[in-house]
Order: structure tokens, then C-alpha cells, then sequence
């Protein structure tokens, strides 16, 4: 999948939401500007009524033509808006008659021309964003009018519902456009793994295979280059075939691409069908702890030991097996080791379960192999 496409993809998936205040403006300015026609007649101050209506006039082009581009859906200016629409609202006392202020249908100057900037809000910033913008509006419209009543209040749960509404469904969508991208990349990623599968088993991979099935028969330090060509040929297979590295909005990655790689002729890695997400953090210090207890293997348990790497997802928690068929640790190894200035297992293995608030545990005994078991728990998940 072209990197430009993917970039479109997730450019701005709030902008159908910029649209719609854009429309909004514009038919609550209408709306205003028949506000003003109509109620002319009894203003106070009729000039200001028209002068405040001018401004909102050119501030509603502006803002169409801000909001149709990056530049204008930026926090100073959004802001900027809400202090403009507020101050242009405040007017409404020196414009209308007491007695307009007091009749409940007459609306403020600004009218519903207001709710625009909460609406602005909700788009750019979230539910949050959105809500309070509708607070802040409500609340000048309070002070404009001066009386509190129930219709008052119905206006201003109004506000701060729709620039909430505003808020999710523009959250929703960022994080729709972010997931759609993932997927984008994950099956560019399968496609161009499957084509690299193809080129290399139909070339390097049956040459790696050649070589270790005729260097086994030839004997002899050819056998040595099979065993070799043998372990390259896994370690290759293990890598066209690992899943894709991907990551969250919220920055978590699948844990088992980096574990996969670890297989080889001697080391068996199990990790389930589907994606186990966990931050990335989480995710580097496991896979340096499995290799270390593998590291392990190779230094104490003999050239013929044999490894298995299992990964289980169990929701809240993700539980790491590392066993070999070794000779096991003896009883006071590990303490003595430590003594010696030797931290292997004290920092990388029981450092890093340390680090990431999970858990431990050892089973071992002289002929009965070393398995070591980590449960780390989700983040939010009680331990």
C-alpha cells in the first residue's frame, strides 16, 4: 500500500465534522440576520445591532474559509473564536430593550450563531473540548441575559450536549482512521512478505536446503556447514513468515513477531493465532528476558538442550514460558552466582519482572530442566 494513500487515510478523518460547522455558521448567521430584521424596530440601540451583525458576517467568511484548511483548526484559533462569539454576545444588553431581554422569545443578539465555536471545539479537542465550549457559552448567555430560567437552562445543557456529541464522534474518528491505516500497512506488510516468500523459496532457501541435505551425507566438517546452512534456512523461514511489527494509537505492539524470531532448529516458539498487544516498553523488556534465559541454554544446559517459548494471552495478563530439557539449575546456584558478581539472572530476568509489576516463578531441579514462567499484567488490570 503507497505510504501517500495511507497519509490521506488519517490526513484529518475530522474534517466531514469542520464541514458541518462550516454549514452551521452560515445557517445560524441567516438566522441571526432575520433575528435582526425582525426586532429592529425595538432595539435600542438599532446601529450597533447592524454593526455587531456586520461583524459577524465577515467573522462567519473567515472562519469558513479557516476552517477549510489546517491552518484555521488549531487551538489559538478556535479559541479565538469562542472569545469573539462570547464578546459579540455580551452586546446584546446594550442593544436590546430590557424588556427583549426579558421576553424569553427574543433571542440574544448572536442568536444560535453562538454555538458554533463549541461545536469547533468538540472537532478539534475531543468530548471534553466540546463540552466545556458549550459552558462557556451557556454561560455568557446567562450573564447576557441576566435571569436564569428554565428555558436558559435548557439551552445550555443543549450546548454542552452537542459540542460532547461533536467531541466523540470526531475522537471516534481519529481513532477509526488510525485502526483503517494499521490495517492498511498490515496488509501491505502480508503482501510484501508473501512476494519476499515466494522470491526466497524459490532461490536462497533451496540452496540453504541443498546444502544441508548433501553435507549431511558427505559427513565430516560438511556436516558442520549443514548444521549451519540448516539453522539459516529456520532462522530465514522464521522471518518471511513472523507477523508484521504494528502499533496502536496507544502505542502497544503485537508481542510475538519479536519472539518468533527466536526460533531455530533447537528453540520452539508457540505464540497464539492472533495479535497479543501490550506497550511497546513491556514488549522490548520481554523479548530481552526471553533472550537471556535462552542465552542460558546455550552457556549451561549443552550443545544438545533444547528450548520451547511459550506466549499465552489470558486477557487481563500475558503469561511467558521460557523451558529447556537441560540439567537444570542447582539448588544455591543462582544466589552464588550473584555473589560472584555474575547478574545475569538477578537483573535481566528478575530485575525486568520487577520493573514491569509482575511475577515470577522457577521450577527447577538437577535432572529436570529449567523452566521459568512471567505473568505481566495489562496496563489498567489489577495485579
Amino acid at each position: 500500500m503507497p505510504a501517500e494513500r495511507v497519509t490521506k487515510v488519517i490526513d484529518d478523518p475530522a474534517t466531514p465534522l469542520w464541514r458541518g460547522a462550516i454549514a452551521l455558521r452560515i445557517v445560524t448567521f441567516l438566522f441571526a440576520a432575520a433575528n435582526v430584521i425582525a426586532n429592529q424596530a425595538w432595539y435600542i440601540r438599532p446601529w450597533l445591532a447592524w454593526t455587531t451583525l456586520g461583524v459577524m458576517a465577515l467573522w462567519s467568511v473567515f472562519t469558513s474559509r479557516a476552517y477549510s484548511t489546517t491552518w484555521g483548526r488549531r487551538w489559538p484559533f478556535v479559541l479565538v473564536d469562542l472569545a469573539l462569539t462570547c464578546g459579540l454576545m455580551s452586546l446584546s444588553p446594550l442593544i436590546m430593550s430590557s424588556h427583549q431581554l426579558l421576553t424569553l422569545n427574543v433571542p440574544l443578539i448572536t442568536t444560535i450563531w453562538a454555538c458554533v465555536p463549541a461545536v469547533a471545539l468538540g472537532a478539534l479537542g475531543g468530548a471534553t473540548a466540546g463540552f466545556a465550549g458549550g459552558l462557556t457559552v451557556g454561560l455568557f448567555t446567562y450573564l447576557s441575559k441576566g435571569v436564569p430560567s428554565l428555558d436558559l437552562l435548557r439551552d445550555v445543557v443543549l450546548l454542552a450536549g452537542a459540542g460532547m456529541v461533536v467531541g466523540m464522534a470526531s475522537a471516534t474518528a481519529r481513532r477509526s482512521a488510525v485502526l483503517l491505516a494499521q490495517a492498511l500497512r498490515a496488509e501491505a506488510a502480508t503482501a510484501e512478505r508473501e512476494r519476499l516468500a515466494r522470491s526466497i523459496h524459490d532461490s536462497v532457501l533451496q540452496v540453504l536446503a541443498r546444502v544441508r541435505k548433501r553435507g549431511l551425507e558427505v559427513g565430516g566438517e560438511a556436516a558442520e556447514l549443514a548444521k549451519l546452512a540448516g539453522e539459516q534456512e529456520v532462522a530465514l523461514r522464521n522471518l518471511v513468515a513472523a507477523a508484521p511489527t504494528d502499533s496502536t494509537v496507544d502505542g502497544e505492539i503485537d508481542l510475538r513477531p519479536g519472539l518468533q524470531l527466536l526460533a531455530t532448529p533447537r528453540i520452539q516458539v508457540s505464540t497464539p493465532a492472533t495479535q497479543v498487544m501490550i506497550t511497546a516498553a513491556t514488549a522490548g523488556e520481554l523479548h530481552s528476558l526471553v533472550r537471556e534465559a535462552l542465552s542460558n541454554v546455550d552457556k549451561h544446559a549443552g550443545d544438545d538442550a533444547r528450548a520451547w517459548v511459550l506466549l499465552e494471552d489470558l486477557g487481563e495478563e500475558v503469561v511467558l514460558s521460557v523451558r529447556d530439557d537441560g540439567p537444570g539449575i542447582p539448588d544455591g546456584r543462582i544466589a552464588s552466582a550473584a555473589a560472584e558478581g555474575r547478574m545475569g539472572i538477578e537483573k535481566s530476568i528478575k530485575g525486568r519482572v520487577e520493573s514491569l509489576g509482575g511475577t515470577l516463578e522457577l521450577q527447577t531441579g538437577p535432572g529436570e530442566g529449567t523452566e521459568w514462567e512471567v505473568r505481566v499484567f495489562r496496563k489498567g488490570a489489577a495485579g
